[in-house]
C-alpha cells in the first residue's frame, strides 16, 4: 500500500502520548509538533488512526504543499490541485483554515474563501459545474494550513472532531473533552492493572474513558461516520478488518465514579451504558469528604469545579478538603489534580511530584501529581 504524509491534531500537552499511540498502530517517521504529531502511513493506518487513537482530535492527509508570493498566486496554486482525484462534483465540501504569521491573510475566513473559489473554478473548468459548499453536513472536509508564505492542503479524514465518541447522550454543565480525559489518564501512567478513582466525576468522562482504555474499547466504536468513508476508493472491507482487529479484553480491577450530585451520577450511568462499560464502573453518590474507599496503589484523578463552576469564596475550603481526604483516606495511592485555579493548589497541603501544563478548552490548567505515602512519609 502507498504511504501518505499524515498529521494528527491534539491539545497542547498531549503530543507525547499521541505519538506513542501512533507508534502502537504502526505509524512511521513520527514527529511531535505543536498541538500536532506528523507521521506516515498507508490507507489502513488512516482508518486505524480515526478508529483507535484516543488523544487525536482529527487526522489530516496531506495532498499539496506550495509557496506563494501573493493572494493571486495562492489562488492559482490551489486551482492547480487535481481536485477530481479527491471528490466528485456531486459531493458537498467545506474548508477549514488556520493562518499564522501571514502578511497576505489576516484571518482564516478569507483564506477559506480563496481556497473555495479555486476549487469551484477548477471544477467548472474540468466539468462545467461546481460542487456545493455545505458548512453543516459536508461530505468532504478540506483543511488549509498557512504559515507565512507556505500552504499545506489536506483532506480531513475525520470530519467531526474525534472527541465526539458517540456515547455521550447527556452532558454536564462543563463537560471534560473525551480527548483530554483520555490524555490525562494516559499521562498518569494508569494501565488498568490497579483501581481507578474519580471522586468528582461530573458527567463521567474520566471513568468512562478509563473503562474504555482498560477493556480496550476503541474510541471510534460508537461513531456513526468518518469523513474518509466519503472518499473515492473507500475500502469498506479494509475498514471492517480494522474494526474486527480491535478485540476487547477483560478487566478485573475497580473503577470508582463518585459525585456529590445524584443527577451527575445518573448521567454518568447513562453514558456508561451507551459506551458499554457500565459493568466496569462502581457508581456512588457521595461528597468526597464522606467517600470511603479502601483501594491501594490506585490512580485518583480529580477535576474539581473551577472557573464558572464554583463561587470563589468556596475555593479555599474545597482544595483544603481535597488535600485532607487525600492524606487521610487515600494514602498509598497516587493522585492527579487538573485545575485552572493554580493559586488554590497550595491549600491542598501536599507537594506535587510532577506538574504538567494542559488546556481544558481555552483554560490553561495545571495537571499535578501527588504521591500519597503511607506511614511516616505521609507526615513529612
Amino acid at each position: 500500500m502507498k504511504n501518505f504524509r499524515l498529521t494528527a491534531k491534539t491539545f497542547s500537552g498531549l503530543e507525547s502520548v499521541l505519538a506513542k499511540e501512533i507508534e502502537s498502530i504502526g505509524g512511521e517517521n513520527i514527529k511531535e509538533g505543536r498541538r500536532a504529531v506528523s507521521f506516515e502511513g498507508d490507507l489502513k493506518t488512516i482508518y486505524k488512526s480515526n478508529y483507535c487513537l484516543r488523544t487525536a482530535i482529527r487526522v489530516l492527509k496531506e495532498i499539496a504543499v506550495f509557496q506563494f508570493n501573493d493572494i493571486d498566486q495562492f489562488y492559482l496554486r490551489c486551482k492547480e490541485v487535481s481536485w477530481l482525484k479527491y471528490f466528485s462534483v456531486n459531493q458537498s465540501f467545506v474548508i477549514n483554515s488556520t493562518v499564522s504569521h501571514s502578511k497576505e491573510f489576516r484571518n482564516s475566513m478569507f483564506a477559506s474563501l480563496k481556497v473555495k473559489d479555486a476549487i469551484a473554478d477548477h471544477f467548472r473548468l474540468k466539468t462545467g459545474s461546481r460542487p456545493n459548499v455545505d458548512t453543516h453536513t459536508p461530505e468532504i472536509f478540506i483543511h488549509a494550513h498557512i504559515n507565512r508564505n507556505t500552504c499545506i492542503l489536506s483532506l480531513d479524514s475525520s470530519g467531526e472532531s474525534l472527541h465526539k465518541r458517540g456515547y455521550r447522550s447527556i452532558q454536564g454543565k462543563a463537560p471534560l473533552s473525551e480527548v483530554l480525559a483520555a490524555g490525562m489518564i494516559l499521562l498518569s501512567g494508569w494501565d488498568g492493572k490497579t483501581d481507578f478513582i474519580d471522586p468528582m466525576c461530573g458527567s463521567g468522562t474520566l471513568p468512562i474513558e478509563a473503562a474504555m482504555i482498560a477493556q480496550n474499547v476503541a474510541p471510534g466504536r460508537f461513531r456513526k461516520e468518518f469523513a474518509f468513508e466519503n472518499w473515492p476508493g473507500y475500502d469498506q472491507e479494509l475498514f471492517e478488518s480494522v474494526k474486527a482487529e480491535q478485540q476487547t479484553k477483560p478487566f478485573t480491577k475497580k473503577i470508582y465514579a463518585s459525585d456529590i450530585s445524584k443527577e451527575c451520577v445518573l448521567t454518568t450511568q447513562t453514558n456508561a451504558r451507551r459506551a458499554r462499560v457500565f459493568s466496569a464502573i462502581d457508581f456512588q453518590t457521595s461528597d468526597m469528604k464522606d467517600l470511603q474507599l479502601t483501594s491501594n496503589n490506585a490512580t485518583i484523578i480529580i477535576n474539581p469545579p473551577y472557573g464558572e463552576r464554583i463561587i470563589e469564596e468556596n475555593m479555599d475550603a474545597l482544595y483544603a478538603m481535597i488535600g485532607e481526604r487525600l492524606k487521610h483516606q487515600f494514602a498509598g495511592n497516587t493522585a492527579w489534580i487538573l485545575t485552572s485555579s493554580r493559586e488554590y493548589l497550595k491549600n491542598v497541603g501536599l507537594k506535587p511530584s510532577k506538574k504538567l501544563a494542559l488546556f481544558n478548552g481555552s483554560l490553561e490548567c495545571s495537571y499535578s501529581k501527588y504521591q500519597l505515602f503511607q506511614g511516616k512519609w505521609a507526615q513529612s
